[in-house]
């Protein structure tokens, strides 16, 4: 790991940790949405899909109103509204609510429609149980065998007071250092950083790495490079090239465990890049305070 000291992360109990080494390693996934035709598209929507082990990330730009449905969803899932002029109004069994702004909602297993009016980018985050979904990801052939390194998906314990549609604000102030904007589910956890402006500062990168789970990087505005760097293990034929690989918005990268990497913003204007996880963090959610809406989602108490 390298963190600043100032850096909390630098605290983080993974931080110190150096378990084995393990012996194969998978690859990165990369899917820069404007590459390749929108899976799905009317007059007002369009719609791409990428994965990872254990989630699907849809990614549409809406100009108008769009209604997204699911009938008999497995699980909780998550939709982002990541521009200022959406509003979305929720339908699951039993409520209905109205959410405008830069939010997230978590809607609940079992049917719900979720419909998008404005002018912007809408976000959702399924599990890979929503095989419909997993299927028309671009890069679904990657994922016909599992990939290395990655234990079986298992959901986090049961919202306090049980499954109905939560939102939270997406404005709200992040932590000082890192500047993390961190909400979690049953099924994900969201970090929603604010857009930067310019280069990053070259000498201010924070290469590490997990050793259990991947971690997708979702550039929502601008451009970044990519870093990454595999172990070197006894055996040759397991090694890895380094990899710099430079994506522009919007786009997906899904970074395997255990490589070493960090993401480097070079565009000249806004650039704009949230981090995904399925399921959350442990490392993450063991810090005092840094996942704020806690309360709602208790972590396993078995590890």
């Amino acid at each position: 790991m390298a963190f600043e000291s100032t850096d909390l992360r630098s605290t983080l109990p993974s931080a110190a940790a150096a378990p084995a080494t393990p012996e194969r390693f998978s690859g990165s996934e990369h899917v820069q949405f404007r590459d390749v035709p929108p899976v799905e598209k009317t007059e007002t929507i369009s719609t791409w899909y990428a994965r990872g082990q254990n989630f699907v990330v849809g990614y549409s730009d809406l100009d108008g109103t769009a209604a997204l449905s699911r009938t008999s969803q497995p699980d909780e899932y998550v939709v982002l509204l990541a521009d200022d002029d959406l509003e979305a109004r929720v339908e699951a069994p039993g409520e209905e609510l109205t959410v405008s702004g830069r939010t997230m909602i978590v809607v609940p297993p079992g049917d719900s429609t979720v419909t998008i009016t404005g002018r912007g980018r809408v976000l959702r985050l399924l599990t890979t149980k929503s095989e419909d979904i997993a299927a028309l990801a671009a890069n679904a052939g990657s994922y016909a065998e599992a990939h290395e390194n990655i234990p079986p998906f298992q959901p986090w314990p049961d919202p306090v007071g049980g499954f109905r549609v939560r939102t939270y604000d997406l404005t709200v102030a992040p932590l000082a250092n890192p500047p993390f904007r961190l909400y979690r589910c049953t099924t994900f956890m969201v970090n929603f950083i604010d857009p930067k402006q310019g280069p990053r500062d070259p000498a201010k990168l924070s290469p590490h790495k997990h050793d259990d789970f991947e971690q997708c990087s979702i550039v929502l505005a601008g451009e970044y490079v990519h870093h990454l760097r595999w172990p070197w293990t006894t055996n040759k034929a397991n090694w890895r090239e380094d990899e710099h690989y430079t994506v522009v918005a919007p786009s997906v990268t899904v970074i395997p465990p255990p490589s070493l990497h960090t993401s480097e913003a070079v565009g000249a204007g806004t650039n704009h890049l949230i981090d995904v996880f399925c399921p959350p963090r442990f490392d993450f959610s063991d810090m005092e305070g840094w996942v704020f809406n806690a309360a709602d989602y208790p972590a396993p108490e078995a590890r």
